[in-house]
């Protein structure tokens, strides 16, 4: 199912309807501030398991998520004053975060460490994803096997077919991958650099 929702001003009742989905365990595609991400309810373990398999991942590799602000990311990561002020600079953005996880995140998503990887992207299509689920979504690049991300939604939605419950079509997208930035005991490690500024590190 292809789903067209405005990107500066998404359509609630498009929202909900996506939402409704998630609840059920369903699996989406929707855009992000750097690539069409795939995701579900991170409180869903079957779904969880599904996303896995869709992208033949290994389950040692726990994925991202995405937390709708910083409030929320404090529930689900351990969350310092330097990170706080570090986060408040940068996020909503092309940016994931590495922290030490929560007791509220499934184990699966978190790695040997208990660290997990979280986004707020700067996209108002899937912070109200978030906002409207009351939980974070997974957050995996929507991709070909050989890595190639897709940048439109029907392409994805051809592809995947009925593997995935609901493609949102949120208009193109930036096609560059995030900053990935470890904040793990107050020591920021620059773990790749894509989309965003890391010259504060």
């Amino acid at each position: 199912m292809l789903i067209e929702i405005n990107p500066n001003d998404p359509q609630k009742r498009l929202i909900r309807k996506v939402v409704e989905i998630l609840r059920e365990g369903g699996i989406i595609a929707y855009p992000t501030d750097t690539y069409y991400g795939i995701g579900c309810d991170i409180m869903n373990k079957k779904a969880i398991q599904k996303v896995y398999q869709l992208k033949q991942r290994d389950k040692k590799k726990p994925f991202s998520f995405i937390c709708s602000d910083l409030k929320n990311i404090s529930d689900y990561a351990k969350v310092s004053n330097y990170a706080y002020k570090t986060m408040r600079r940068l996020l909503p953005g092309p940016y994931t975060f590495i922290l030490e996880g929560s007791k509220l995140v499934p184990k699966i998503m978190l790695t040997n460490r208990k660290t997990a990887g979280i986004r707020v992207p700067d996209n108002a299509i899937c912070l109200g994803l978030v906002e409207e689920l009351g939980n974070p979504i997974i957050s995996t690049t929507a991709a070909m096997p050989d890595g190639t991300p897709f940048n439109e939604a029907s392409f994805i939605a051809d592809f995947f077919g009925n593997r995935l419950d609901a493609v949102i079509d949120g208009g193109s997208v930036p096609g560059e991958p995030s900053s990935v930035i470890s904040l793990f005991g107050d020591v920021p490690e620059v773990i790749r650099e894509g989309k965003g500024k890391i010259d504060i590190f």
